[in-house]
Protein backbone atom coordinates (compact mmCIF):
# COMPACT_ATOMS: atom_id res chain seq x y z
CA UNK A 1 0.00 0.00 0.00
CA UNK A 2 1.18 3.34 -0.76
CA UNK A 3 1.84 5.94 1.70
CA UNK A 4 -1.28 7.41 3.85
CA UNK A 5 -2.63 10.82 3.09
CA UNK A 6 -4.47 13.58 4.86
CA UNK A 7 -8.20 11.97 3.94
CA UNK A 8 -6.72 8.24 4.54
CA UNK A 9 -6.09 9.56 7.84
CA UNK A 10 -9.34 11.35 8.37
CA UNK A 11 -11.17 7.92 7.12
CA UNK A 12 -8.99 5.92 9.84
CA UNK A 13 -9.93 8.82 12.23
CA UNK A 14 -13.76 8.31 12.01
CA UNK A 15 -14.10 4.98 11.72
CA UNK A 16 -12.13 4.26 15.11
CA UNK A 17 -15.17 6.65 16.76
CA UNK A 18 -17.69 4.26 15.05
CA UNK A 19 -16.63 1.85 12.08
CA UNK A 20 -20.17 0.83 11.79
CA UNK A 21 -21.61 4.40 10.32
CA UNK A 22 -22.55 4.22 6.68
CA UNK A 23 -20.20 4.61 3.85
CA UNK A 24 -22.36 7.22 3.02
CA UNK A 25 -21.96 9.36 5.94
CA UNK A 26 -18.21 8.73 5.91
CA UNK A 27 -17.75 9.80 2.44
CA UNK A 28 -19.97 13.01 3.19
CA UNK A 29 -17.47 13.65 6.13
CA UNK A 30 -14.16 13.44 3.97
CA UNK A 31 -15.90 15.36 0.87
CA UNK A 32 -15.26 12.19 -1.29
CA UNK A 33 -18.13 10.28 -3.19
CA UNK A 34 -19.12 7.12 -1.73
CA UNK A 35 -17.47 4.63 -4.11
CA UNK A 36 -14.38 6.39 -4.09
CA UNK A 37 -14.53 6.79 -0.05
CA UNK A 38 -14.88 2.32 -0.41
CA UNK A 39 -12.51 2.17 -2.68
CA UNK A 40 -9.66 3.74 -0.03
CA UNK A 41 -11.35 1.36 2.54
CA UNK A 42 -11.36 -1.58 0.99
CA UNK A 43 -7.04 -0.53 -0.22
CA UNK A 44 -6.29 -0.19 3.42
CA UNK A 45 -7.69 -3.61 4.14
CA UNK A 46 -5.89 -4.94 1.32
CA UNK A 47 -2.70 -3.69 2.23
CA UNK A 48 -3.27 -4.59 6.11
CA UNK A 49 -3.19 -0.94 7.58
CA UNK A 50 -7.41 -1.93 8.90
CA UNK A 51 -6.79 -5.40 10.26
CA UNK A 52 -9.94 -5.92 11.15
CA UNK A 53 -13.21 -4.82 12.93
CA UNK A 54 -14.01 -5.64 16.32
CA UNK A 55 -16.94 -5.13 18.94
CA UNK A 56 -16.28 -2.89 22.26
CA UNK A 57 -18.37 -5.10 25.08
CA UNK A 58 -19.84 -2.95 28.07
CA UNK A 59 -18.47 -4.61 31.57
CA UNK A 60 -19.96 -4.48 34.34
CA UNK A 61 -23.78 -5.47 35.93
CA UNK A 62 -24.29 -7.41 32.23
CA UNK A 63 -20.92 -9.16 31.88
CA UNK A 64 -19.41 -9.51 34.93
CA UNK A 65 -15.55 -10.47 33.65
CA UNK A 66 -12.08 -9.47 35.04
CA UNK A 67 -9.33 -8.07 33.16
CA UNK A 68 -5.77 -9.81 33.33
CA UNK A 69 -2.74 -8.06 32.13
CA UNK A 70 -0.27 -10.70 32.05
CA UNK A 71 3.90 -9.47 31.27
CA UNK A 72 6.03 -12.40 30.39
CA UNK A 73 9.35 -12.10 30.18
CA UNK A 74 10.87 -14.69 27.39
CA UNK A 75 14.04 -16.88 28.39
CA UNK A 76 15.75 -15.05 24.73
CA UNK A 77 14.64 -12.39 23.10
CA UNK A 78 15.98 -13.80 19.78
CA UNK A 79 13.97 -13.63 17.17
CA UNK A 80 12.95 -17.20 16.75
CA UNK A 81 11.83 -17.23 20.08
CA UNK A 82 10.00 -14.04 19.57
CA UNK A 83 7.78 -15.80 16.31
CA UNK A 84 7.45 -19.30 18.27
CA UNK A 85 6.03 -17.28 21.24
CA UNK A 86 3.85 -14.95 19.05
CA UNK A 87 2.61 -18.00 16.78
CA UNK A 88 1.16 -19.08 19.61
CA UNK A 89 -0.28 -17.07 21.42
CA UNK A 90 -2.16 -16.67 17.98
CA UNK A 91 -3.80 -19.45 18.44
CA UNK A 92 -5.49 -18.93 22.04
CA UNK A 93 -9.21 -17.08 21.29
CA UNK A 94 -8.58 -16.26 25.17
CA UNK A 95 -5.60 -14.19 25.00
CA UNK A 96 -7.50 -10.95 23.26
CA UNK A 97 -4.25 -8.81 23.10
CA UNK A 98 -0.56 -8.82 22.85
CA UNK A 99 1.82 -6.37 22.79
CA UNK A 100 5.22 -6.71 22.39
CA UNK A 101 6.65 -4.01 25.05
CA UNK A 102 9.95 -2.40 26.29
CA UNK A 103 11.17 -2.40 29.62
CA UNK A 104 10.46 -4.95 32.39
CA UNK A 105 9.09 -7.86 30.43
CA UNK A 106 9.05 -8.71 26.70
CA UNK A 107 5.17 -8.92 26.08
CA UNK A 108 2.05 -7.78 28.17
CA UNK A 109 -1.16 -9.65 26.97
CA UNK A 110 -4.95 -8.87 28.12
CA UNK A 111 -7.23 -11.67 28.90
CA UNK A 112 -10.80 -11.32 30.24
CA UNK A 113 -11.89 -13.44 32.83
CA UNK A 114 -14.89 -14.15 35.14
CA UNK A 115 -13.40 -15.86 38.24
CA UNK A 116 -10.01 -16.37 39.46
CA UNK A 117 -11.14 -20.36 38.79
CA UNK A 118 -11.04 -19.71 35.12
CA UNK A 119 -7.74 -17.37 35.08
CA UNK A 120 -6.42 -20.09 37.22
CA UNK A 121 -7.08 -22.51 34.26
CA UNK A 122 -5.62 -20.46 31.17
CA UNK A 123 -2.52 -20.07 33.73
CA UNK A 124 -2.23 -23.70 33.49
CA UNK A 125 -3.01 -24.42 30.55
CA UNK A 126 -2.59 -22.21 28.38
CA UNK A 127 -0.25 -19.34 29.90
CA UNK A 128 2.39 -21.95 31.31
CA UNK A 129 2.88 -23.64 28.25
CA UNK A 130 3.58 -20.75 26.09
CA UNK A 131 6.82 -21.92 24.11
CA UNK A 132 9.94 -19.78 26.17
CA UNK A 133 8.61 -18.50 28.79
CA UNK A 134 10.69 -17.55 31.67
CA UNK A 135 8.62 -15.76 33.79
CA UNK A 136 4.54 -14.60 34.03
CA UNK A 137 3.36 -11.67 36.14
CA UNK A 138 -0.22 -11.52 36.14
CA UNK A 139 -2.54 -8.27 37.55
CA UNK A 140 -6.49 -7.93 38.07
CA UNK A 141 -8.06 -5.36 37.55
CA UNK A 142 -10.42 -3.35 39.66
CA UNK A 143 -12.21 -1.50 36.94
CA UNK A 144 -11.97 -0.14 33.09
CA UNK A 145 -11.41 3.91 33.71
CA UNK A 146 -10.90 4.58 29.95
CA UNK A 147 -12.51 2.50 26.71
CA UNK A 148 -10.77 2.69 23.60
CA UNK A 149 -13.67 4.42 21.59
CA UNK A 150 -14.77 7.55 21.59
CA UNK A 151 -18.25 8.20 23.30
CA UNK A 152 -20.95 10.27 21.61
CA UNK A 153 -22.33 12.89 23.65
CA UNK A 154 -25.48 11.02 24.18
CA UNK A 155 -23.55 8.42 25.63
CA UNK A 156 -21.94 10.57 28.07
CA UNK A 157 -22.71 9.98 31.54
Amino acid sequence: MTALDAIDRNILRLLRVDARRSNASLAAEVGLSPSATLRRIKLMEAGGVIRGYTALVETGSTSATIAVIINITLERQTEDHLDRFEAAVRRYPEIQECFLMTGGSDYLLRVEVASAGEFERIHKDILSKLPGVLRIHSSFSIRNVLATRLKRSADRR
